[in-house]
C-alpha cells in the first residue's frame, strides 16, 4: 500500500514534503491535489519517470502531459519567443486555471511525448502543489485518473483508480475547483483556445486586447485616422483580412 500523507495541515505538509520531493527527484510518482483537480506527478526532467506516469494512466507519447511551475518566473527558463499577450495572461491567471502552450526551450533534456516542440504550463493556486514544485522543480502532471475514467476530487478517488503504480498520494482534502483549466495555445499571432474551461474566453481576451493596447501606449503609437476621401459613408468595407485558427 502506497503511503498517504495527511497535507491538511501546516505540519502535516512540513513532514510530507521532504520526504515526497525526495521520492520524486528520484524517479517515483506521486499524487498531489491541484486547484482544478488531483493530479498525478513526476519529474519533469526524467524520461523514465513521465513514461511510468502516462503508463500508469493508460496512455501514450502522443498524448504529452502538461507542466506545472512554482513561479511565474520560471516560463523564461522553459519557454521562448513568448508573445507579450502571454505574459500578460501569465501575470493576470497565475496562480490558477490558466494552462498557456507555448514553444519550448530547444535545449531542453527532457522527453514529455510527442509536443511539436511544444510545452503546455501552468501555475497552480494550490499550497500542497505550490510547496512541493518548490522543492521538485517542474512537474509534469496529468489529471489523477486512468484515462477515459472521472477525474478525481479526492485522493480516495485517485487511489482507487491508480493503486500501486504512484508511490506517494499526497492529502490536501476535496479539491475546490469545479472546472478544469482554460488552455490557450500561445504560439502563434493570435491566441487559440483549445479547452475553455474555470476561466472565460471573455477574460482572457479582455488580458490581451488591454495588452496590445498598453504596448502601442508604451511605443508611442496612435490608431491611424480614416483617410479624408469624398466617399459616402455607405461605401461598403474594403478591409478584407482573413482571420484563421491554421
Amino acid at each position: 500500500m502506497s503511503p498517504v500523507f495527511d497535507c491538511t495541515t501546516e505540519h502535516g505538509r512540513a513532514d510530507a514534503i521532504p520526504k515526497v520531493a525526495s521520492g520524486v527527484r528520484e524517479g517515483k510518482l506521486v499524487v498531489l491535489p491541484t486547484d482544478t483537480l488531483y493530479g498525478i506527478g513526476a519529474d519533469a526532467f526524467s524520461p523514465e519517470a513521465v513514461h511510468a506516469l502516462l503508463a500508469a494512466k493508460g496512455r501514450g507519447s502522443d498524448m504529452p502531459p502538461p507542466v506545472l511551475v512554482p513561479d511565474t518566473r520560471t516560463i523564461d527558463g522553459l519557454a521562448t519567443d513568448v508573445p507579450d499577450w502571454a505574459r500578460a495572461l501569465v501575470e493576470a491567471f497565475w496562480p490558477g486555471a490558466l494552462t498557456v502552450v507555448v514553444k519550448a526551450q530547444p535545449s531542453l533534456m527532457w522527453d514529455l511525448g510527442d509536443t511539436g516542440g511544444t510545452v503546455a504550463l501552468r501555475m497552480p493556486d494550490d499550497p500542497v502543489a505550490l510547496a512541493l514544485l518548490r522543492e521538485v522543480g517542474p512537474m509534469a502532471v496529468s489529471s489523477a485518473n486512468r484515462t477515459g475514467h472521472p477525474a478525481s476530487r479526492t485522493v480516495v478517488e485517485a487511489a482507487t483508480q491508480l493503486g500501486a503504480s504512484v508511490e506517494f498520494y499526497l492529502d490536501g482534502g476535496p479539491v475546490s475547483g469545479g472546472l478544469a483549466s482554460t488552455i490557450v495555445d500561445c504560439t502563434r499571432d493570435e491566441p487559440v483556445f483549445l479547452r475553455v474551461g474555470a476561466i472565460s474566453e471573455a477574460d482572457v481576451m479582455d488580458v490581451v486586447e488591454r495588452a496590445r493596447g498598453n504596448a502601442l501606449e508604451l511605443a508611442g503609437a496612435e490608431p491611424a485616422a480614416p483617410p479624408e476621401t469624398d466617399v459616402p459613408d455607405e461605401s461598403p468595407s474594403t478591409d478584407h483580412r482573413e482571420t484563421s485558427d491554421d
